[in-house]
């Protein structure tokens, strides 16, 4: 490289001393290093697998044939009412003569799960027949959201309850829950 000296023109002459550059450092092998790591922790690491929930649905032409319902004792049928602001009421038997309930009740382990509990045990004790346990039907209210209806799903599998369906809400059930 070609130096420039700016010295005065005239007078003392003063040293002349060289410049001295600024070391640099290679960063090449960092960044080669960088890539494989990154390289390596990608080919190595499992992807998050989505969860979901098996949930049988019946078609659609089973649903309109009004020979297919099935009549059930009402001793075996627990129905869950899903409102808003986690409100859940829950009765057995018919709507119009429950011989139990409705009662309120909350979500978690001293809530709706003792209920559920108790009726796993007890109805094949009234039955006489521990292959007849508890038939619940969930019914979720338009204000209640999508958050409770998974809770009650997964209190259903948690509970182990072998028989259950998500039916429409009736006006007399919504009644129950204090809605319009």
């Amino acid at each position: 490289m070609a130096e420039l000296n700016t010295g005065g023109g005239g007078g003392k002459e003063k040293k002349v001393r060289s410049k001295k550059q600024n070391s640099g450092v290679d960063l090449t092998a960092m960044v080669d290093l960088a890539f494989l790591l990154i390289t390596f922790f990608m080919l190595t690491t499992s992807m998050n697998k989505p969860q979901s929930m098996n949930l049988a649905m019946p078609e659609k032409e089973d649903t309109e044939d009004p020979e297919t319902e099935t009549n059930v004792a009402e001793s075996r049928t627990m129905t869950i009412l899903l409102g808003e602001n986690d409100k859940i009421v829950w009765y057995m038997g018919k709507v119009e003569s429950p011989f139990e309930g409705p009662k309120d009740q909350v979500y978690g382990k001293g809530g709706i799960r003792v209920d559920i509990q108790s009726k796993v045990k007890s109805v094949p004790l009234t039955t006489g027949d521990p292959e007849k346990g508890v038939i619940v039907i969930i019914k979720p209210s338009e204000k209640s959201n999508y958050r409770n209806l998974v809770d009650i799903l997964d209190e259903m599998a948690i509970n182990d309850v072998k028989a259950y369906a998500i039916s429409d809400i009736v006006p007399e059930e919504l009644a129950m829950l204090g809605e319009n």
